[in-house]
């Protein structure tokens, strides 16, 4: 009876942490999509750069407005960027000293990314080994009368 009792306490237990777990590994999902997005914005970002590199002064350009839908400008000064540094804060830069921030930015958005990574592969791996231990406790506890 004491057996018994003890594997079910450890059968409530498991299912709280499995509980837990697939909760965490959610999150970690959200976080490494919105990584991702980020990502891919400050690639798209860094050519963009790279295009206005190779433009000369008043060349007329499209820019995206959002929707699918373009605005017609012509380039000031292809080497002064506009860059926001957070907190509703831009700044003006070269377009090196842009590139040079973008290209930090990414590298630490891939940081970030290798570490949720491997927190979502430890925490599957729990998830995995949890759910092993959950059939043997269910699966003998099906067996016992």
């Amino acid at each position: 009876m004491a057996n018994r009792n003890k594997a079910e306490e450890e059968l409530r237990k498991l299912s709280m942490e499995m509980q837990y777990l697939e909760q965490t590994a959610d999150a970690l999902q959200q976080r490494i999509s919105m990584v991702n997005a980020a990502v891919t914005e400050l690639t798209y970002a860094n050519m963009t750069l790279d295009g206005i590199e190779k433009e000369k002064e008043n060349s007329e350009l499209l820019v995206p407005i959002g929707g699918s839908a373009y605005v017609k400008v012509k380039l000031a000064d292809s080497n002064k960027v506009i860059v926001g540094m957070g907190a509703g804060v831009s700044i003006e830069k070269t377009l090196l000293e842009a590139k040079t921030t973008l290209k930090e930015r990414l590298d630490e958005l891939e940081k970030t990314m290798n570490a949720a990574q491997q927190q979502f592969t430890q925490v599957a791996d729990r998830i995995n080994s949890g759910r092993s231990r959950l059939e043997t406790l269910l699966a003998a506890r099906e067996g016992k009368p």
